[in-house]
Formats: structure tokens, sequence, C-alpha cells
């Protein structure tokens, strides 16, 4: 009796795991959806949130201070996911502190050697960074730089996405672990929901 007991949970009970998420496709947990329709950031530059999924965030007009927040965004989330074609990170910044964004720029990819290519900074007049900054809607607030070291996700239609517990309001990119354990995963949930998605559509479109 032992024997066949041994034999069903190595050869069966895998066998009905398998099935289990094989069978929970279509009930995909979605990412939450926080707040909807975040102001364009298009409105004020040549980048989009439009069909995009968007890492955003607000660094401030003294970059030098977040060069750390940028290295553990650049090692953990964007070198992992920057190959998504409609994957982005967008960080807004006031104007005048294009040449320290570009400084920032060249350190990091001669720090990581990754393609920046995906990697943007926008400059916007105060009123325009703050007007972005509160549609999304959260109990945080702008420095006196017009910084804040939350980072969000923002998706393709332009909604704040993420965990829809009391106490999130977006990810702390001054932590490794909530960056690596918590922004990591919610990154891989939404874009494999929109693989899902794209998914669906094709098939849906074959004769």
């Amino acid at each position: 009796m032992k024997k066949y007991i041994v034999l069903a949970i190595l050869f069966i009970f895998p066998l009905v795991v398998y099935l289990f998420f094989a069978s929970g496709v279509n009930q995909f947990a979605k990412l939450p959806v926080l707040t909807q329709n975040v102001e364009e950031i298009g409105a004020y530059s040549d980048v989009q949130f439009k069909d995009r999924i968007t890492v955003l965030g607000f660094f401030g007009g003294v970059l030098q201070d977040k060069k750390a927040l940028a290295l553990n965004l650049n090692q953990k989330i964007y070198k992992r996911f920057y190959q998504f074609l409609d994957f982005q990170f967008v960080i807004a910044l006031p104007e005048g502190a294009e040449a320290q964004a570009e400084s920032l720029r060249a350190e990091l990819e001669g720090t990581t050697g990754t393609d920046m290519s995906r990697w943007n900074f926008v400059f916007l007049a105060p009123d325009d960074l703050e007007r972005v900054f509160r549609s999304l809607n959260l109990p945080l607030a702008l420095d006196n730089n017009s910084a804040n070291p939350f980072v969000f996700i923002i998706d393709r239609d332009a909604n704040l996405r993420g965990r829809d517990d009391d106490d999130f309001f977006g990810y702390d990119a001054r932590s490794v672990a909530d960056i690596n354990n918590n922004m990591v995963d919610d990154v891989k949930v939404i874009l494999a929901e929109y693989r899902l998605a794209l998914k669906k559509y094709n098939q849906g479109r074959k004769p």
C-alpha cells in the first residue's frame, strides 16, 4: 500500500499541479488598478504613457543625490525588462536638469553596459510636474527639489497599477528589498497580463 502511495506522490501529484496551473491561465490575477487616467505626460513631451508599460519616477533637480536610486532601479528592473518592446522608464525632472540627466545616463550606461534607449528623462515646468504627480492620487508629495523616492507602474491605458494594500504608496527606490521582492514581481505580472491579452487577440483573429 505504501508503495502505491509513494508512486502516486511521485507521478500523479506533479500532473495534478500542472493541470491546476494550466487551467488557471484564464483566471490570471491582474495587478490592481489604483488610479485611472493619470495625467498623460505626452501632453508636455514627446514621450507618452499610452500603449506603453511605464515605470515612472520623480528624481528632482539634484540628481547627484539620486545615483543610488537610479542604479538600484537600473539593475533590478530596467536591465531585466527593457527588451520588451512596450516597456519604458520615464523619469520626470524639472526644467534645467538636462545636463545632470545626460551625465547620469552616461554614468549608468558606462557602469552597467545597458542600452539606455528606453530610459527617458522628461523635463517639465514646475506646475506641469506637480500636475502629473498629483494625478497619481496618492498620499505623497514632491519635496522642495521636485523629487520623491517612490516609483510607480503606469499601464498602457495610463492607469496607475500596484498593490491594493492599505500601506501601498508605490515602490520605494531606496529599498533594495522593496524593488527586488515586490516591484520585480509586479512588473512580471503586468507584462504577463498583456502577453496573455495579446495571445487571446491573435487567436481570435485566426480564420
